[in-house]
């Protein structure tokens, strides 16, 4: 099983960031290791400036290469809410010199992944999902306001990557992006059904 990411989906948070908003997806990996067991979010040693990017992810749900955009809806039946842990400072550092952002992404615990819901449940043109951090929004976001559809997005993937049952596409996170600290709660909601609930020590 992989974890294929999408940077910079959504405009605002590219901005926020001060980047430039891209014409094709930015790809990034995780390794499976990431995935975060359980609900307690252990701080990295190695960095002072943890963000949350809360996201929405794809589970894809058959053998997939050179996929078109039209048929791409059949490679997925179901989505969660996820967030990609970022160790900025780190990542920060990592693009000044041109190199890759695995150090400051793919960190052990650095994929936190909710259970998973039939997509049929959800109009997937315009959902809405938030994260609270201790009770206050902090994000919310829509996925109306991708910049590439879970469709583009797998059609582009599956050119380079095979895709595989079990697989996970992370699909990018709106603006809001923020600095996690020791006892800070985060919870998840896709529309008004919180999925996670996640404590950092």
């Amino acid at each position: 099983m992989k974890i294929l990411c999408i940077g910079r989906n959504y405009v605002e948070h590219a901005k926020e960031l001060g980047n430039e908003v891209p014409t094709e997806p930015v790809i990034f990996m995780k390794p499976d290791s990431a995935i975060l067991k359980g609900t307690d979010f252990y701080i990295p040693e190695f960095s002072e400036d943890i963000h949350y990017e809360l996201e929405v992810v794809l589970k894809i749900s058959k053998v997939g290469k050179y996929i078109s955009e039209q048929n791409a809806g059949q490679y997925f039946d179901e989505i969660g809410l996820g967030i990609d842990f970022t160790a900025r400072d780190l990542q920060s550092k990592l693009k000044e010199k041109g190199l890759p952002w695995e150090l400051a992404k793919a960190f052990d615990g650095s994929a936190v992944v909710s259970d998973f819901y039939q997509k049929e449940n959800f109009d997937l043109k315009k959902l809405n999902f938030s994260l609270f951090k201790n009770k206050k929004e902090v994000q919310n976001g829509n996925t109306s306001l991708m910049i590439f559809s879970p469709e583009k997005i797998i059609a582009f993937v599956s050119k380079y990557f095979t895709l595989k049952k079990g697989d996970l596409i992370f699909t990018g996170t709106p603006k809001g992006v923020g600095k996690v600290a020791e006892k800070d709660v985060l919870e998840g909601f896709l529309e008004d059904e919180k999925v996670f609930d996640i404590r950092i020590q």
